[in-house]
């Protein structure tokens, strides 16, 4: 790509930006950001196929690096041996929390996008896909706890998943309201603090 096509590229990706963030994926117009962007219809389609593949340029591989460090955190959790587990119950995941804090706050109007302006696409059910994985590696060390005869008392399915989506809800409040990074670590480990030792106690289990 010539300097030329690089410059265009970046206009429209400057014009998306400012018309998904204002307005949505789904109420965004092809024709305001290729207006905004100084371009022609003909030229835009020489870099994007459509809306959708625009909004996965801006936002794709962010949201798998945060959803692929999720997903690390949990499977590096769930290799450890089970007698170790309940000692690194909040470190493996409270590290990545933090990484991933960072990294969504170091860009910001992408994870604005995935978070508040994503609806039509595959981004939408971010939390929900979270709230699964986290669901299943609970549930996964629950069973670990049984076999290294640390047994957790019956937890209701449905009261679990409202706890899951609320600790997620919460912890993705932190970046949509754009906090500075000394609050949002201030609240982070607050917040990790609480949720743990909730269900430290749910899970019958000393803090």
């Amino acid at each position: 790509m010539n300097e030329k096509e690089q410059s265009t590229l970046n206009m429209i990706l400057s014009a998306a930006m400012q018309e998904f963030l204002e307005k949505g994926f789904k109420s965004a117009s092809l024709r305001n950001i290729v207006k905004t962007a100084g371009v022609t219809t003909g030229a835009f389609y020489g870099y994007f196929k459509s809306k959708e593949e625009l909004f996965e340029a801006l936002t794709g591989k962010h949201y798998d690096y945060f959803m692929g460090c999720f997903k690390k955190a949990q499977n590096d959790f769930a290799c450890l041996p089970f007698e170790e587990q309940p000692k690194q119950l909040s470190d493996i995941s409270g590290e990545c929390m933090h990484d991933m804090l960072l990294y969504a706050l170091e860009h910001i109007k992408e994870f604005k996008l995935i978070l508040c302006k994503s609806e039509g696409t595959r981004f939408e059910s971010m939390i929900d896909e979270m709230v699964e994985i986290e669901t299943k590696a609970t549930n996964d060390y629950l069973k670990v706890l049984e076999k290294i005869g640390q047994p957790s008392p019956y937890i209701d399915e449905h009261l679990e998943h409202i706890l899951i989506t609320g600790m997620f809800n919460t912890y993705f409040e932190i970046i949509i309201h754009e906090m500075p990074i000394d609050k949002a670590e201030y609240y982070l480990d607050e917040m990790r603090a609480f949720y743990t030792a909730g269900w430290l106690k749910i899970m019958g289990q000393k803090n």
